[in-house]
């Protein structure tokens, strides 16, 4: 077999690969007297046909299969003996497949980057700390009486909170345009929905008023003809309702699984949802922190065939919330590959560099960790021994826990040689999300 490589860019790489004639023949007629003695033939008796007459039959299927075969093998054998670590399946262009010559084809792939993974010593991460004080619990209940809260109707004009049903029409340069027009839409006001501009733009109005709004979209709009455009909207608005919080008795708290003991046992199970949700977002803060510095610390060009993947990955995310919808929508033009991007580039750089770690510090998973995570998920369930019992025994659940516990392990390694700064905030504070940040990688 002859193998040449070329370089074509960065992480791609050209294989040219000849493989000898006589030994797709020969494998060729291999097959051939194998069929022989089993296929039925009119007229002949079984593993009596000439091979001449089971050649004229079968034998171009069966050179198709030895030379897609040969070529799997081929290829194989040709990164083996050039060292090459595929990333993704290669692309095939045959170059010779005639019968009687040898065969020859070009197999383009990119490779894995080779990565001397650096550490972050010395790099300053903050550790965060924080109190849950009895004015938090009191915000945390006021946030779930808001989740189970009803609306009801009111007779007066619209105030930030309340919800509108309203009709509305966009245009731009006098024209309607795509997603712009709606009828009975439901909205609450300052839930930031809208563009800016468009639920501020309601507040005062009452049932049966009009109002045309003048805006613009925003730069960064997803559509690219309306980024930064002017438009108008001419809303109608049919409708105000009012949030009606519910009492604070026990039938709210059996809601949330209190079915004895009252405010204090709810006020205590609040308080300790929120310690765990302290925990898991101090830990995620650290844990962002430090794989920013590994990142910065290694930049290191990714294979594309890996970020298509995770690409792909984070889309059917992200399908699965619209549910049998999803069918009937064109996925791939509503989620293009563009608005995922940039974080399946961090995940594979990620995946790589942590992998790296792994191997060089040779950790292994510590299953008593595991244990500790399934256990803290279960206790968010009614019934947590159910919960570590069903993912104990789900090989792909099992899995998913025994791999974040292995992150986090490499995260604690690589934290301990950073410089570790403690900076106590409030709870509000602590859980507020990071602009652009992407924990729980």
């Amino acid at each position: 077999m002859q193998v040449s490589i070329e370089t074509t860019s960065g992480l791609e790489r050209r294989l040219t690969v000849g493989v000898p004639a006589d030994v797709i023949d020969n494998e060729v007629n291999k097959r051939l007297q194998e069929a022989a003695k089993k296929v039925r033939i009119n007229g002949f008796r079984q593993g009596k046909v000439p091979l001449k007459v089971v050649s004229q039959k079968f034998g171009a299927g069966i050179r198709q299969e030895v030379l897609g075969d040969t070529i799997s093998r081929s290829f194989q054998e040709a990164v083996r003996q050039k060292d090459l670590k595929p990333a993704g399946q290669p692309r095939i262009e045959p170059k010779q497949f005639e019968e009687g010559k040898d065969l020859e084809y070009i197999a383009t792939f990119e490779v894995f980057p080779e990565i001397d993974v650096k550490y972050i010593d010395g790099v300053e991460i903050t550790q965060y700390a924080a109190e849950i004080s009895e004015a938090d619990v009191d915000e945390m209940i006021e946030t779930l009486r808001k989740s189970q809260a009803g609306w009801a109707s009111v007779d007066r004009a619209a105030a930030d909170g309340d919800r509108v049903n309203i009709d509305f029409v966009g245009t731009k340069d006098g024209e309607a345009f795509d997603g712009g027009t709606a009828t009975g839409y439901n909205l609450q006001l300052g839930s930031n929905t809208m563009i800016p501009g468009f639920e501020s733009g309601i507040v005062g109005l009452k049932a049966g008023e009009t109002k045309t709004l003048n805006l613009v979209f925003p730069e960064d709009y997803q559509v690219e003809s309306l980024k930064g455009a002017a438009v108008e909207f001419k809303v109608t608005l049919n409708s105000v309702s009012e949030q009606k919080l519910p009492e604070l008795d026990d039938a709210f708290f059996a809601s949330f699984g209190v079915k004895e003991g009252g405010l204090e046992k709810f006020r205590a199970d609040v308080k300790e949802n929120m310690e765990r949700e302290k925990e898991r977002m101090i830990k995620n803060k650290l844990k962002i922190q430090v794989l920013d510095a590994l990142l910065a610390a290694n930049p290191i060009e990714v294979p594309k065939a890996l970020v298509q993947n995770e690409i792909d990955a984070l889309r059917q995310q992200a399908v699965q919330q619209y549910g049998q919808l999803a069918a009937r929508l064109d996925v791939r033009s509503l989620l293009p590959d563009d608005l995922f991007r940039k974080r399946a580039e961090r995940r594979t750089a990620l995946g790589l560099l942590i992998s790296e770690v792994v191997t060089k510090e040779k950790i292994t998973v510590d299953n008593d960790r595991v244990r500790q995570l399934v256990e803290s998920i279960a206790a968010t369930y009614e019934d947590p021994e159910s919960v570590i019992k069903y993912y104990y025994s789900n090989n792909e659940l099992l899995s998913g826990a025994r791999a974040a516990v292995l992150e986090d392990q490499v995260v604690d390694l690589l934290a301990a040689k950073a410089s570790i700064n403690t900076k106590t905030v409030g709870y509000q504070e602590l859980i507020k999300p990071e602009n652009d940040a992407e924990g729980d990688e």
